[in-house]
């Protein structure tokens, strides 16, 4: 059997749908609105799968998960923008997309001037664990100078970062917030694997910022994922190799190779290159 099945996976924004229908790990579904709160995800043969609205999205899994969608719970602050930036289709394994937003060493090459810039290049010392209790993988104590850390950043500060990966193919970043010190903005990636090498992945953001349109916020979100987009579609293999002798580690890789020392310990091998070649 394959674990990842019994996972959840975001399959629509809840707002203004109607209909989609999509794939969903190679199977397609439906997805339909029936009412104001109501929404029913079936397979082709007519199969009802479970759903969950979390986070202004539509859950579903073509198992039958053990828990509910993990809990963001700075989703129910009411002092936060609640953002939902869409979707982009991106042609890469979903544990890839995963792996991309977990790295910190490409900022000043991929996002030059805005999320990172050179010659402030290094990535320091930043500490990596698994949680058990949690069983979620968690990096914190990174800091990162960025000439633009958000949309409401008015010029270049040392942002402060925590990663989490609560699941398989979604991860939550935390990032010091330029008008809130001491709080942290939440930037999540919520990946849903149409097949073993292509996904939609539904960022949205929880942030503190009462100046920017709510346009400009989806854009400037949409523009930094865009720039990842070219560098992941050209990525080989294009599913995340699991052997530890494929690619050649970093310091800047600890969360990376926490992230694919997770999946493997849980066999969670869908979209990933379990043989290296």
């Amino acid at each position: 059997m394959n674990p990842m099945r019994d996972e959840w996976y975001p399959v629509a924004l809840f707002n203004g749908l109607d209909r989609r229908e999509t794939m969903l790990m190679d199977e397609p579904i439906t997805v339909t609105r029936d009412g104001a709160e109501t929404v029913s995800v079936t397979t082709n043969d007519g199969r009802a799968l479970p759903v969950q609205i979390r986070y202004g999205h539509v859950w579903t899994s073509l198992g039958a998960p053990e828990k509910d969608v993990f809990a963001i719970p700075e989703a129910d602050d009411p002092d936060r923008r609640l953002v939902d930036v869409g979707v982009v289709r991106v042609r890469c394994s979903p544990l890839r997309a995963v792996e991309n937003f977990l790295d910190i060493a490409h900022f000043p090459f991929v996002h030059t001037d805005i999320l990172g810039a050179e010659p402030h290049t290094e990535v320091q010392n930043y500490k990596v664990e698994i949680r058990e209790d949690a069983d979620e993988v968690w990096a914190t104590q990174v800091k990162f100078y960025q000439p633009q850390a958000a949309k409401s950043a008015s010029g270049g500060i040392d942002t402060d970062y925590m990663y989490r990966v609560p699941a398989p193919t979604c991860s939550v970043l935390y990032k010091s917030s330029p008008p809130r010190p001491g709080e942290w903005d939440v930037i999540a990636l919520f990946v849903q694997p149409l097949s073993e090498e292509i996904c939609d992945v539904w960022p949205w953001m929880a942030l503190f910022d009462d100046q920017s349109s709510m346009t400009d916020l989806i854009q400037f979100q949409q523009m930094i994922f865009l720039q990842d987009r070219s560098i992941l579609e050209n990525q080989l293999p294009a599913r995340l190799p699991l052997d530890p002798g494929k690619e050649i580690p970093t310091r800047a890789d600890m969360t990376s190779i926490a992230y694919r020392r997770w999946l493997k310990r849980h066999n969670y091998t869908y979209g990933a290159q379990l043989v290296a070649q």
